[in-house]
């Protein structure tokens, strides 16, 4: 692990509210695994490069297929960086978790301090009037902290499925892609002839210049029209696994549930005030505090060589 990425995650929810510092681990590690990513996918444009340029002192054919392998390897580099935006929008609804986990603490925070404080005048001054006026804040306070804690409740289901399910496809989506360009390199890989020659010998003129091309054609078409539905891997659950499942869902439709959603105006109305969003706390605030600007992207003219050769007969 890099310093950076170990101070950002040893300093993460150092300030926030106790509620939402293990979510803002979570986010602050997700960050530093996005910034790797995007390492990997500029250094595999790079490789690709190097590939072409050393290929291009070699013979015909080794030349002309590292040319187009490194065409490809640059693919799977574009390929990494448009799994980091995909992935990003992962870790963002993930935050909002954090962020509304962050809302709720005032209102924890609030109902806990007024039972210390009616604790405390019990032991001390059993036969206070103020223990009743307590009391009556109290009930208010734990009404206003069970719509908290329903909000927060649902909203917690709601991003974790939408977060994941960003994630889950993004990554689909990149290993079927992945999975395309490995098979049409492979078909790349047969225009290079293997066959052993003696001392003296000279191999035949190579005439894969058409061939190599059209393979490199066939890849983007298949990139550029790849879609879900098509999708090579298919995972089935077995019949156990399905009946669970199953038996899961059902076991969800019978719950009885209350729309909570209109009481949230309500509560900005009442004295206490206490649901206070994330980003109004003076000790917390709901961005990264380590954003920074996206460095640029390589350039695509940098792909092969094929601006650099001259059209072959």
């Amino acid at each position: 692990m890099s310093p950076g990425h170990a101070f950002r995650k040893s300093t993460a929810g150092a300030f926030g509210p106790d509620l939402a510092k293990k979510l803002a681990i979570l986010v602050k590690m997700e960050k530093n695994v996005m910034r790797s990513m995007e390492l990997v996918g500029r250094e595999r444009m790079e490789v690709a490069q190097q590939l072409s340029i050393w290929g291009e002192a070699c013979d015909d054919d080794v030349s002309d297929v590292t040319d187009k392998l490194g065409v490809l390897i640059y693919e799977v580099g574009e390929l990494e960086d448009q799994l980091v935006d995909r992935y990003d929008q992962y870790r963002v609804t993930i935050k909002s978790i954090r962020n509304i986990e962050a809302s709720v603490q005032p209102s924890r925070d609030r109902k806990q301090k007024i039972t210390d404080q009616i604790a405390q005048l019990k032991y001390k001054e059993p036969n206070s009037p103020r223990i009743v006026v307590l009391e009556q804040e109290l009930v208010r306070a734990e009404a206003e902290s069970l719509v908290a804690e329903a909000q927060l409740s649902n909203i917690t289901r709601e991003k974790l499925k939408a977060a994941f399910t960003y994630q889950f496809d993004a990554l689909k989506e990149h290993s079927e892609k992945l999975a395309i360009i490995a098979g049409f390199g492979k078909h790349l890989l047969e225009l290079v002839d293997d066959t052993p020659v003696t001392p003296g010998e000279t191999r035949e003129a190579y005439d894969g210049y058409e061939a190599s091309k059209a393979i490199i054609q066939d890849c983007e078409d298949a990139l550029t029209n790849w879609v879900t539905a098509n999708a090579a891997i298919k995972p089935s659950l077995s019949t156990r696994a399905r009946n669970l499942s199953q038996r899961r869902k059902n076991n969800m439709g019978e719950g009885v549930g209350h729309d909570l959603s209109g009481q949230d105006s309500s509560m900005k109305d009442r004295e206490s005030g206490l649901w206070v969003p994330a980003g109004a706390h003076r000790e917390y605030s709901g961005e990264d505090e380590d954003e920074e600007e996206e460095e640029e992207e390589p350039s695509a003219e940098a792909r092969g060589r094929e601006e650099e050769r001259p059209v072959e007969a």
